[in-house]
């Protein structure tokens, strides 16, 4: 096993999306990698296979947005056949997932988030610079119809939204879907440029318990660090990921790799090694002595939000 039983690789495919939300590039939009310079499904797959033999066994693709990079299905089924892993899951906006829910069912995805931050078309269209809201919601029916559950959706709050409490609490109440919460955090440039525009995990908690009887609940299931808890009645959740206010870096259980072959250890960090040329080279004892490295570089403690990674969210996989 891995040191801190850290067996949870989060995967980049692409740099690319499909939109361009506030919190995730800079207005002006981000040089996107050439083709070349991204990873091949054959050397993603090679890596997940060292890192199983390693003691990783849960991996989670992102992008930018990763059903935007063609054949996703594919390389969905070459990890799913990686001896050790146990689940393969999906962080998407949403857009194209009716076009691909049911291939990626087919080739063994597990489960789907679904980055969902507003409820309303307006400020949808607002947060995500173009984006329709009506597509992103008819992915989550998508996740649904072809069982790609627990079916999570994830908001990044701001001041403006934080009126909408009510209306994501009402998603829970009669079906298992699970709206989680995340703090804005300040990763490439977009983070908020105050504290006044971000409210944090205890601020929003109290805001709920206003909407009935808020109690702890057990995770839906996943690996991630959200807390979770169920107003009285509803079958659903409402979860919590507050990596600013309540930082979780001691209990971190994950490593990342980027579209272009770099491995991090936090989400927060500048630190990154190049694994590339190993994994071009199937080069299998190389490969495991970088993601070891990698693995002893983790600080485990503040210091890496304190001085957040200068890529931005959708060059990372957020």
């Amino acid at each position: 096993m891995t040191p801190r039983a850290i067996d949870y690789l989060r995967i980049a495919v692409t740099d690319r999306c499909n939109l361009r939300c506030v919190y995730c590039m800079p207005c002006e939009g981000v040089a996107f990698r050439d083709h070349e310079e991204i990873l091949t499904y054959e050397e993603i797959a090679f890596l997940v296979s060292v890192a199983a033999d390693m003691g990783f066994s849960k991996i989670r693709l992102t992008g930018g947005e990763p059903l935007v990079r063609r054949g996703l299905p594919n390389l969905v089924s070459m990890i799913k056949a990686v001896p050790g892993i146990r689940d393969v899951a999906l962080t998407t906006n949403g857009i194209l997932l009716p076009q691909f829910a049911e291939d990626l069912r087919a080739a063994g995805l597990d489960r789907v988030n679904i980055s969902v931050d507003t409820l309303d078309s307006d400020r949808y269209r607002r947060l995500t610079r173009g984006g329709d809201l009506r597509r992103a919601l008819a992915g989550v029916e998508a996740a649904f119809t072809h069982h790609l559950e627990p079916v999570k959706i994830n908001a990044v709050l701001n001041r403006e939204t934080m009126a909408e409490l009510p209306s994501f609490a009402a998603l829970t109440r009669d079906r298992p879907l699970h709206a989680r919460f995340i703090e804005w955090m300040p990763v490439g440039g977009c983070g908020p440029t105050s504290e006044a525009q971000a409210p944090v995990r205890d601020e929003v908690l109290a805001a709920l318990s206003l909407l009935g009887d808020l109690q702890p609940a057990e995770s839906p299931g996943g690996w991630g660090p959200a807390r979770y808890f169920r107003l009285l009645g509803h079958q659903g959740t409402i979860g919590f990921i507050s990596a600013v206010s309540d930082h979780f870096c001691g209990t971190c259980n994950r490593l990342r790799l980027t579209a272009d072959g770099r491995l991090m250890s936090c989400l927060f960090s500048n630190d990154e090694i190049g694994i590339r040329a190993a994994l071009a080279a199937r080069d299998h004892e190389a490969t495991a002595a970088l993601v070891r490295e990698s693995l002893s570089r983790k600080t485990f403690d503040r210091r890496c939000v304190e001085q957040p990674s200068r890529r931005g969210m959708s060059q990372i996989g957020g």
